[in-house]
């Protein structure tokens, strides 16, 4: 893992039905997002009374008000994601997937290819076919983002099984079934 960086916050946490929360944010590993982290890590400096965690990966920003690493080996990933409470994140299948999964609220926040953060807007497609799924929150910009954050006690987790739903396996099925 590597370093972390620690900076000092309050001590007074915030907690949902007396559980405190850990925020866990994640961009993946394969391109920066330093937009995110940013954010994040303004809204961070604005409520010291939450606990972030971030991955913020190849990417120049450096978080001033949060602690955070560039990246973690598997251990150390599942470790924290296990802590959080909520978790953060681009739009990544597997981020959203496991988050809903393990039961846990994910806000999701997508790389926009028309501000140089990806090749192409599959991340848009992703948020709005996930946004509809229980549990799955989406921002598209800084004032859905803050708005989001700033009622983070009242995310809920959804849940989302480990066997497909039949309606999307015949779906799949009757599109290989034409196509092929």
């Amino acid at each position: 893992m590597a370093d972390t960086v620690a900076k000092s916050g309050s001590t007074n946490r915030a907690s949902i039905s007396g559980k405190s929360i850990m925020i866990f944010l994640t961009v993946g590993t394969q391109l920066p997002f330093d937009r995110f982290v940013e954010l994040v890590d303004t809204w961070a400096e604005a409520n010291p009374h939450m606990e972030i965690f971030a991955q913020i990966g190849h990417g120049d920003y450096q978080p001033k008000h949060m602690k955070y690493c560039a990246f973690l080996d598997e251990q150390s990933y599942k470790r924290e994601f296990e802590k959080a409470s909520i978790v953060l994140a681009h739009a990544a299948m597997g981020s959203i997937i496991t988050s809903l999964m393990e039961a846990k609220p994910v806000l999701v926040f997508p790389r926009i290819a028309a501000l140089g953060e990806h090749r192409n807007e599959h991340q848009l497609a992703t948020c709005r076919n996930f946004e509809k799924l229980d549990g799955c929150y989406v921002s598209y910009d800084k004032e859905q983002l803050f708005a989001t954050l700033d009622d983070i006690t009242t995310l809920r987790a959804g849940s989302l099984g480990q066997y497909a739903n039949p309606a999307l396996l015949n779906s799949i099925d009757n599109f290989i079934s034409t196509q092929c």
